[in-house]
């Protein structure tokens, strides 16, 4: 159940779809993509293909037969945090975007949608498992609020607690880092991490930052490392000290850094 994309076959899809209608134009544009694709409408078949076969990124609905996709991605994660995930559903509310994101996808797309921009998701998201695959490269780790994350074994240990990661979570940690008390825009976020377009309107990111701050944050509700400012982005703040030092608590713009 490794996932890295070859670079001497084409890259192979799991498409886990139970609407016959989607089904066969989605494997169809995909497979005129070059890419090679395997299609089931059953979560159970898909779960056995997974433990037989090495695929390279699965593209899974949220209402599929026998077992739903937030199932099928949480036993996934359990053996392999780095297989890319597309969730696909026609959900689009707020709290199915975040569930589907907690169990281990790693974008989320809802129904309908245009096929160019799906097409763009899944090549961005096949160059970065491809980075971020099995290769011999000196270990990386960065150090976020209190604990230290491994980018290469996706794994990220405290004092209390160690969990994993994704591979699009272990990016936007990395960048947020390297960008450390600089506000990124939305766009910017979009552009460096997932590789889309900063025109496309998503809310990839507002969910993506929600996991980070449960993950990281003593109170997720009142962020003191990941924070908003207001009509410009999120800002990383390593230590509380720079915050302070940075804005003046009375200062208009201290105001408008919101969690």
């Amino acid at each position: 159940m490794n996932s890295q994309a070859a670079s001497k076959r084409a890259p192979k899809i799991l498409l886990v779809e139970d609407e016959t209608n989607l089904a066969r134009p989605l494997q169809f544009n995909l497979e005129q993509e070059g890419y090679e694709v395997r299609q089931t409408p059953s979560g159970k078949e898909a779960l056995a293909w997974l433990s037989s076969q090495q695929f390279d990124l699965i593209i899974l609905d949220l209402m599929i037969e026998e077992m739903d996709g937030f199932e099928v991605a949480r036993l996934v994660r359990q053996q392999d945090q780095k297989l890319p995930i597309l969730m696909l559903t026609a959900r689009s509310a707020e709290r199915d975007r975040i569930q589907g994101l907690e169990v281990g996808a790693d974008d989320y797309m809802v129904k309908p949608f245009h096929l160019k921009e799906l097409l763009l998701r899944v090549q961005r998201m096949l160059q970065r498992a491809d980075w971020y695959g099995d290769k011999a490269r000196p270990p990386r780790e960065i150090k976020v609020a209190d604990y230290t994350v491994n980018l290469e074994t996706l794994t990220v240990a405290g004092s209390q607690r160690e969990f994993q990661i994704t591979t699009l979570e272990a990016k936007l940690l990395e960048l947020f880092v390297t960008e450390s008390n600089r506000v990124l825009s939305r766009s910017e976020l979009l552009e460096k991490v997932w590789g889309y377009r900063s025109d496309l309107e998503t809310r990839t990111v507002d969910n993506f930052i929600v996991r980070l701050r449960r993950y990281f944050e003593e109170e997720p509700e009142q962020p003191k490392h990941f924070v908003s400012v207001r009509g410009r982005g999120y800002m990383y703040v390593p230590e509380l000290r720079i915050l302070d030092c940075a804005f003046n608590p009375q200062s208009n713009q201290a105001a408008r850094l919101r969690g």
